[in-house]
């Protein structure tokens, strides 16, 4: 092999090496793309020509809209993106409530091309506080909220879909519509496959912290929530990983869950922050 070649062949494994997966980030809540776009250029800084799609879809007040609506339209978004990296896969940020979302449309799409999923902050056991609550609806308070989202018209909207009070989960199961099934809390024809799509992922990230401030208990974000005297049980003694009802336990037991908490960072600054976004987010992104 001649030595021009030969150095041809070493750059191209040198530029095989460095290359970094396609990145798809989903926005949360009464925001949009734009919200991600100091994300967007952060990772397209410190990994260049990383290629990132910033998903655009249900911004502003489109976010309320039903869950199931917006994932099952999101999945259309995800797979024309996994049929441009059919090889190499992408890597998915899902910030808030799009992290919630974002998982969900892995788990009803079988074939995806998704190898880390970065949960960022989201309620991934549902949500129950005022201080969240009072974003969206400043006149609701949580301790009754239950009778607006625990009904029919309250399950038009998103956070009706994934609001979990601790005091009704008896109405929590007959009513909501979204995340008892998606973490199979309640067993559907569908059950098996939204456990067996979450494992084709080769890492889980799950992201947040005690001074969230928006996240309640902040703990949601690790799958973590309150029993019914507002005492969180930790990850590893709830019935979702000790069952195993959605692949937790096998991924942590297998390496590929990774469980995130960070101080001193606000809900709004998790992905608007250079050294948060360097510390726990762009280790994951190769």
């Amino acid at each position: 092999m001649s030595l021009t070649l030969s150095a041809a062949v070493l750059f191209l494994k040198i530029s095989l090496t460095i290359a970094y997966r396609p990145v798809f980030i989903y926005h949360g809540i009464l925001t949009g793309a734009d919200s991600m776009k100091h994300l967007v250029n952060r990772i397209q800084e410190v990994h260049p020509d990383t290629v990132v799609y910033n998903f655009e879809r249900f911004g502003g007040w489109s976010s309320l809209e039903n869950a199931w609506h917006q994932v099952l339209e999101a999945q259309s978004n995800l797979k024309a993106v996994c049929d441009l990296h059919p090889e190499e896969g992408i890597n998915m940020i899902g910030y808030s409530q799009g992290g919630l979302l974002g998982r969900a449309v892995l788990q009803t799409y079988p074939d995806h091309c998704v190898k880390t999923f970065i949960s960022l902050s989201s309620p991934q056991a549902g949500q129950f506080g005022d201080n969240f609550l009072h974003l969206i609806f400043p006149s609701l308070v949580a301790k009754t909220a239950y009778q607006l989202f625990y009904s029919y018209v309250g399950q038009h909207t998103s956070v009706g879909n994934y609001w979990n009070d601790p005091h009704h989960q008896d109405l929590f199961e007959e009513f909501s519509i979204f995340l008892p099934y998606v973490n199979n809390r309640i067993i559907s024809v569908n059950s098996t496959q939204f456990r067996d799509t979450l494992l084709r992922l080769d890492h889980l990230v799950l992201i947040g912290g005690p001074d969230d401030g928006v996240i309640t208990p902040w703990q949601s974000s690790h799958f973590s929530f309150y029993n019914e005297t507002f005492h969180v049980i930790p990850l590893q003694d709830s019935v979702i990983y000790t069952e195993d009802l959605i692949g937790l336990k096998t991924l942590q037991e297998s390496g590929r869950l990774h469980v995130i908490e960070r101080e001193n960072v606000h809900h709004y600054q998790w992905h608007r922050t250079n050294d948060v976004i360097d510390d726990v987010i762009l280790p994951f992104l190769d």
